[in-house]
Parts: C-alpha cells; structure tokens; sequence
C-alpha cells in the first residue's frame, strides 16, 4: 500500500481525471490525498480522498504589477504550507493535475524530494504546468500533439485523459436510433460553471428550429444559476420538453442518451464525450489563454466527431440552421459518434495509476502505454 497525494486546481476540468485517478489508485488499496483550492467545495464533494488539503495560492496577473507581486507572496506562503502538510503525511508520490493550485504544493514536493508527474488534459499545455516542468520525473499527456510540450526535458507519455467511474459505466452505450418520429435528445453545457453565451444564444437557436422537429426535442441544458429563469422562459414560450439545472451530477448519463451534444470544448468535456462516443457541436471558450479549448475542438472535428462553432460568429439564426440539417440526418450523426468514440481513451485511468505506482517504487507488471 501506497500513499498518492494529488493536486489540481478547484474546477471540474481539473478535479475530474484526478477524481478518476483516485478512484482507481483506492480500488488498488493504496491512500489517496488531495490538496487544491477553496473551489472544490462545488466539484468535491465525492472526491475519495481520505483528506483534502486547503493550500493557499493565486494566479499571477502581468499586466497589474501590485496584482503580479501579490499573487506571489500568497504562492510563496502556499509552498511554505503545502511543505509542511506534505511533510506530516510522507506521501510515496504527488501527481499534479494543473491550475495555479497545483503550482505551491507541487514545487513543495519537489523540496522534499518526492517523484511527481504532471498530468496535461489539453492539447495545449497550460501555464502552470509549463512552470512546473522542472519540478515533476514524468509528463502524462492526453492528446498525441501537445503544443509546448517538446520544450520540456523530461519523460513523456501518452496515457490520455482520465475519465470518471459513472463515464466508464456507460462507454459501451450504443448509439440511441434517430429514426421515425421518435424524440430527439440534446445534452447543453457550458462546462461544470456554465457559459452565459451559451444560454443566450442556444435557447434562441432551438426556438427557431421547424415545429415537427421541435416537438421531438428532450432538453438537458446545464446553465448558471443566474440564468435559470431566463432560460426557461425562452422555452416555455418555444414549447420545448426541457430539463433545467445548475448541475447535474448524471450528467455522464445523460451524455449517453443523447443524440448530440452542445458544449465547451473543456477537456474533461472532450474526454467524457470521446469515451461515450457522442457527436458535438463545440463553443471553444473564446479568450482563453493559448486556445486550448479551441486546439481541443479541432483535434474532434479533424477526426470526424464534432464541429467546431466560434462563439464570436455563432448566432441563433446560424445555428439553428446547423441543428436543422443535422437532426434531420441520422447517417451524418451515427458516423460523428463512431468517430468521437474512436478518438476516446477508456484505459486512461490505468494508464496513468500505473505510472504512479512505478514511480512511487512499487514492483508492477511492465505495460505497454502507447496504445
């Protein structure tokens, strides 16, 4: 038995493949820890870890010197922190899961000489991760191509991106039939936090869409809970079936029952519908540091299982147009799934506990991590 402490900053994109990790590293008997921020309070609450550590820490801002200098002395005195939590609970290894959270306790590890790896969802490697580089013996990766990664000088491996039990229970969902006169089911999400845009402009799109399409439509839609009210008005006045939530914890579920998702491109978004094997329509978040959402996005659509829609094009009236033609085309929706699914990584969590095993020192059996 080992002792694994994890670190991921507190959002689903990040605690969700740690989750999946630490479900898996607890049915192998081995400890799990988890230290991350305050946010996990939202995406936590099932987190098997047997302690969750609070650690300080702050995003850097280059372009507000008082901000920039502020964060810094909150990261420093998070490392100070996270060494001496670290140094109480002798953990065998750290696996980091990035976000700035990662960045005190990870470096902290470092100090005291515990092996860690770095684990990146994206197909760009976030910051942090980029600083943490030198710190971690191993780079697990979710995408064959991670743009920065190559300016690293350290192990890399291709594990995929892990994916959570209630994912894995469904993965082998077939495709639900769209033919006849029988309901058409959309899963709508804007990432564990929601997307304003999101609400603003899919509920106006679904409205536009021909009556005996309309309704057929099932509606799943997870949305701010500020925007709860306003979305529900638009489609009562629509007189569309839909389901309404600030979260939905089935939504994997719910994925597997549908016949197209609308979304962020979030990898843990990319992951769960890759794995199901759903077709999509991708909202890249527009702004985001280095396009990773949009570089995610891409990656589907070359590969036949989605399309990408930018949001600073994407109108009601364009994508209502999308959603018409493509509900009225099961051969093309059946063809994205398979091809979504081909992209997807069920083994990813295995993968990645048997990395850490090895890397904690444990004898295992040698396995093969390019498949």
């Amino acid at each position: 038995m080992k002792k694994f402490v994890l670190m991921a900053g507190g959002t689903g994109g990040h605690l969700f493949p740690a989750m999946a990790l630490a479900q898996e590293l607890v049915r192998r008997g081995h400890i799990v820890e988890l230290m991350t921020d305050h946010r996990v309070e939202s995406y936590g609450a099932d987190f098997p870890a047997s302690t969750v550590h609070i650690v300080p820490s702050a995003t850097p801002s280059i372009r507000n010197p008082i901000k920039f200098v502020a964060a810094g002395f909150k990261i420093v005195g998070g490392i100070a922190v996270a060494f001496g939590k670290l140094r109480k609970s002798k953990p065998d290894c750290v696996i980091g899961f990035g976000g700035y959270p990662t960045f005190p306790p990870f470096v902290a590890a470092n100090f005291l000489g515990i092996p860690g790896i770095l684990h990146e969802q994206n197909a760009v490697m976030g910051r942090a991760n980029r600083a943490l580089g030198r710190f971690a013996d191993l780079l697990a990766m979710s995408f064959p191509q991670t743009k920065f990664a190559e300016t690293l000088s350290l192990e890399k491996v291709l594990t995929g991106n892990p994916v959570r039990d209630r994912v894995r229970a469904v993965a082998d969902t077939a495709y639900p039939d769209l033919t006849g006169e029988g309901p058409i089911r959309l899963v709508i999400f804007g990432g564990s936090q929601g997307a304003k845009a999101i609400s603003d402009i899919v509920p106006a799109a679904i409205a536009l869409i021909p009556d005996t399409i309309r309704q057929r439509l099932q509606i799943v839609q997870q949305c701010r809970q500020d925007d709860l009210d306003r979305v529900a008005e638009v489609y009562r006045q629509a007189k569309v079936n839909v389901e309404l939530a600030a979260f939905f914890t089935d939504l994997p579920e719910r994925i597997a029952k549908a016949h197209l998702v609308i979304g962020r491109s979030g990898a843990s978004t990319i992951a769960e519908l890759t794995v199901i094997g759903r077709p999509a329509i991708l909202v890249p978040l527009p702004g985001s540091i280095d396009a990773d959402q949009k570089n995610n996005a891409l990656v589907v659509e070359a590969a036949g299982g989605g399309w990408v829609a930018e949001q600073a094009t994407l109108s009601p009236q364009s994508l209502g147009t999308r959603l018409t033609h493509l509900l009225t085309d099961p051969i093309t929706l059946t063809q994205a799934a398979a091809a979504a699914r081909s992209l997807g990584q069920p083994r990813a969590v295995e993968k990645l506990a048997d990395l850490a095993e090895m890397l904690s020192g444990r004898n295992i059996v040698e396995v093969d991590h390019r498949s």
